[in-house]
């Protein structure tokens, strides 16, 4: 492991951190509130941090495999630990671990809060609570690819170590074009969302800020009561839309900018993902409709804002669904580990993983029944190589493993097993919001500590795709 170029890039991605933090400063200003000079403080401090880390000399050197699952893994960890500085240093967030633990939400895309009043918060820190979700739905590693040349060199192993799926989608032979692709198509779906929340009479504060939740699939909202809040169906429906397309692979939008409609009609992933909703939303909204809401555009609207909300790991509310049937509550539990598509910012196993399983297990069957046949699991007219198969049965058999080790120890501090299982569920699959005592109407103040940090580790793992971060743990990872 060369330290010094882990350090050098690690102190680039702080001063980057400290001019986002930035960002947050005319918001205070324009509203008169004090909390500017927290996150000026913060910012300064992450700024002279970044700038220690860069005394050591240059090296030109490719980045290895090795160094770069380091860097992706504790660039995530040094961004919970510096964004955090905001909220605990301004005293309302006064304990640390509950700044970190929010601040870990917020990049990692998962939307779970330990803020029991939101709106109390000035607005400079409810911009940079929001814009930690922007940031870290592209990808931290993505975005400073896109920005910071000099990470080209070596720039794909940090690229494949943040990218989440089973496959990296280079879409540039360069991979900061691919970098500022993505990014580009990001900000321009993200500026389209603004302006129709702002037709909607949104304020541009609001609108930014949903907008940054929406498209990071993160979740986090300026109000209690989350989009809730404003009882609109205009509302509602655009935000569904807009988090169906963040949960979508976002090199299909790049296609589809490009007016290639052929591969976004023919990408079975694409399929499976609108299929998987649709069958959701009519099966929970049937029952719905029969038992709780009685009215047909009433059922539609609420249903299919939770479904795609769970399905894509954004985790906005607009209804208390743990008042829905269980069985209700159950799919929107199995949605959760489904999650969004490869490539996109979504959580949560990933839809293109789930239909390799299932078409695995389905030419197993015909091998069973035929055992002299040679079958061969494709997508599409492309055979799916081995290797993807063992990568994709050992994410998941590891993904089930960490989560029962997880349940267990939200067990083991107190917690009883619905919101054991309810919380190891929304914060590894970067959900929010889960059932039990996390349920769409509690929150996480309650936890106790060492349970936060367990969970904000489960956030950590969840985003990175499981290996970036487990790989660290190995003895094996540190020797020469």
């Amino acid at each position: 492991m060369r330290y010094g170029i882990v350090l050098r890039i690690l102190g680039h991605l702080l001063i980057f951190l400290s001019f986002a933090m930035a960002t947050s400063l005319p918001w205070s200003f324009y509203y008169g509130e004090d909390d500017w000079q927290y996150i000026l403080l913060s910012s300064l401090i992450s700024l002279a941090f970044g700038a220690l880390s860069l005394i050591k000399p240059k090296q030109q050197e490719d980045l290895r495999p090795k160094e770069g699952f380091a860097i992706v893994a504790f660039a995530w960890i040094v961004y919970a630990m510096f964004g955090a500085l905001p909220f605990y240093l301004s005293g309302y967030i006064p304990s640390y671990t509950d700044a970190f633990f929010e601040t870990m939400s917020g990049f990692t895309t998962t939307g779970a809060t330990i803020l029991t009043d939101i709106e109390k918060l000035p607005y400079g820190l409810l911009f940079w609570r929001s814009l930690t979700h922007w940031l870290g739905g592209m990808g931290i590693i993505v975005l400073t690819l896109a920005i910071l040349p000099f990470l080209g060199v070596g720039g794909m192993q940090l690229f494949k170590a943040e990218s989440p799926g089973p496959v990296v989608d280079k879409l540039s032979p360069r991979i900061t074009e691919t970098a500022k692709i993505l990014w580009l198509v990001y900000v321009l779906i993200s500026a389209i969302e603004v302006v129709l929340l702002l037709l909607g009479g949104m304020n541009l504060f609001d609108s930014l800020c949903h907008t940054f939740g929406t498209m990071a699939t993160g979740g986090f909202s300026t109000k209690n009561a989350s989009i809730g809040f404003y009882n609109s169906r205009y509302f509602d429906y655009v935000i569904t839309i807009f988090m169906i397309v963040a949960g979508a692979n976002f090199s299909l939008h790049y296609r589809l900018l490009k007016g290639n409609f052929r591969d976004v009609f023919k990408s079975e992933e694409f399929k499976f993902y609108l299929g998987i909703i649709l069958a959701s939303t009519l099966v929970i909204g049937y029952q719905n409709y029969v038992l709780v809401y009685y009215d047909f555009t009433e059922t539609f609207r609420y249903t299919v804002f939770q479904v795609s909300s769970i399905m894509t790991t954004t985790g906005f509310v607009t209804a208390d669904y743990e008042q829905w049937t269980s069985n209700s509550q159950l799919i929107l539990l199995l949605l959760m580990f489904i999650g969004g598509c490869a490539g996109s910012t979504g959580g949560g196993i990933k839809v293109i993983r789930i239909y390799i399983l299932y078409k695995f297990l389905r030419t197993e069957i015909v091998k069973l029944v035929h055992p002299q046949a040679i079958v061969h699991v494709k997508i599409g007219e492309t055979v799916v190589d081995r290797k993807i198969l063992l990568n994709v049965a050992g994410f998941f058999v590891l993904f089930m493993f960490l989560i029962g080790i997880g349940i267990l120890l939200m067990s083991f501090i107190g917690l009883d097993i619905e919101t054991a299982i309810g919380s190891v569920a929304a914060t590894i699959n970067n959900v929010g919001p889960g059932i039990g005592g996390v349920g769409p109407t509690d929150n996480y103040a309650f936890i106790p500590q060492i349970g936060k940090w367990i969970l904000s580790f489960l956030m950590l793992i969840g985003r990175l795709e499981l290996f970036t971060v487990i790989i660290l743990l190995a003895p094996s990872f540190w020797r020469k």
